[in-house]
């Protein structure tokens, strides 16, 4: 192998570690001038959010009338004292989820409580997998319920591409067989990547057409500068002026907000907060991550709103799983089970808390029961939001939640 090739294997880590798919972004070269998504009639955008590391649920949308959830915890437990936010059903909003209790007061805000899974896994990875891929525990799914809908929805999509996650990495959730998301910080940092000179004068010397892993590498190469010329060109000038966290999940809700109000024309985006794997010390972790989860949700509503751009736009929050009931010695909890899915959006269809609280008094081994099979959630946004075929996405025998979204 020549060196010129050898260069071009090592500098092209870059366009893999972004992880995109050929064939998706030739339409990038169409340059600007396309219409927003929310122009469209009938377009609608999907946000994943997700709290990576086991959000405790219970601590979250807290049964504060219920006296078995101050007898599991006993220091953990917050109280009406505390400042609870109260909603309906008995159940209340962490004092620091002001910002969620505010879209909660416009009807812009949906709870799931007790959502999870037949048979559930506590391994973070494996539940993650599981949450992502859409799969049941009982099985090993290489592709994310996300990345089969790019599949199966879009396969002679017209527009530059179809899925953002916020991040360096690309999520299982963003993986299809055929088609995939693509990752990114910023569209400015993702832009400067691509400007590499030494990526350019490889790609510049190395011709397709001689070497298969080559040719993949230097298609891939070439759609990702592309990409990157596309985004920075339609977001350049687009900044927010709307006040977000100071904290890496608020820098992603702000960049996801200002795509959006550029006219990137994305179906999806995903970010996530870390942090939930609350052993030890739950409290203070928990009030740090509420604040910048209320918050900043609430920023983006309220940016999105300013650029017409909430009423089309619906955002999913979710975690691998919930806590323990009971806590532990440590001032946390350890891995549990079902736990809140919360909704967001301008149209929603059902507002509140949609179903009944935890039941405290019928736990299994100590673990909360699941009300809710989180896929029948999947399977309401795919159909009824997205306008997917949900059963060739995620298999059938999932009943959609009638009327949800």
């Amino acid at each position: 192998m020549s060196s010129t090739r050898r260069d071009f294997i090592r500098t092209s880590a870059l366009a893999s570690s972004l992880l995109l798919v050929p064939k998706f972004l030739h339409a990038l070269d169409r340059g600007p001038g396309l219409a927003r998504l929310g122009d469209a009639p009938g377009a609608r955008r999907l946000i994943v959010v997700q709290l990576s590391g086991g959000n405790d649920g219970l601590n979250m949308v807290i049964p504060y009338k219920n006296d078995l959830y101050y007898r599991a915890r006993p220091t953990l437990g917050i109280r009406e004292t505390d400042g609870i936010l109260a909603l309906e059903q008995d159940l209340g909003l962490h004092p620091a989820l002001a910002g969620l209790k505010g879209l909660y007061d416009q009807g812009q805000l949906a709870i799931l409580n007790s959502v999870g899974y037949p048979n559930p896994d506590r391994s973070h990875f494996r539940s993650m997998d599981i949450w992502q891929s859409g799969s049941g525990a009982d099985q090993s799914v290489s592709t994310g319920w996300l990345g089969r809908y790019l599949d199966s929805a879009c396969p002679a999509c017209q527009q530059p591409y179809n899925a953002l996650e916020i991040d360096d990495t690309l999520s299982l959730a963003m993986k299809g067989s055929t088609r995939k998301g693509l990752a990114l910080k910023n569209a400015g940092k993702f832009h400067q990547l691509t400007q590499n000179r030494r990526l350019a004068q490889v790609s510049q010397h190395t011709a397709p057409g001689h070497h298969s892993q080559v040719d993949y590498l230097y298609k891939t190469l070439a759609e990702t500068t592309s990409a990157a010329d596309y985004l920075y060109r339609k977001s350049s000038g687009h900044h927010s002026a709307v006040a977000y966290p100071n904290s890496d999940f608020g820098k992603s809700l702000k960049t996801t907000a200002e795509l959006i109000s550029a006219g990137v024309e994305s179906r999806v985006y995903y970010l996530a907060l870390s942090g939930f794997d609350t052993h030890v010390r739950q409290r203070e972790q928990q009030q740090r991550l509420f604040t910048d989860l209320g918050d900043g949700l609430a920023a983006l509503a309220k940016d999105l709103q300013q650029h017409n751009q909430w009423e089309n736009t619906l955002v999913l929050v979710f975690s691998e799983f919930g806590r323990r009931v009971q806590e532990n010695a440590s001032h946390g909890t350890d891995h549990g089970t079902a736990n809140p899915v919360l909704l967001l959006g301008g149209k929603l269809r059902k507002k509140g808390v949609l179903n009944a609280a935890p039941d405290l008094a019928n736990l299994d081994q100590g673990d909360l029961r699941h009300q809710v099979d989180f896929r029948s959630i999947y399977a309401s946004i795919l159909k009824d939001w997205l306008e997917a075929d949900e059963a060739a996405i995620l298999g059938t025998g999932f009943e959609r939640l009638s009327g949800l979204v």
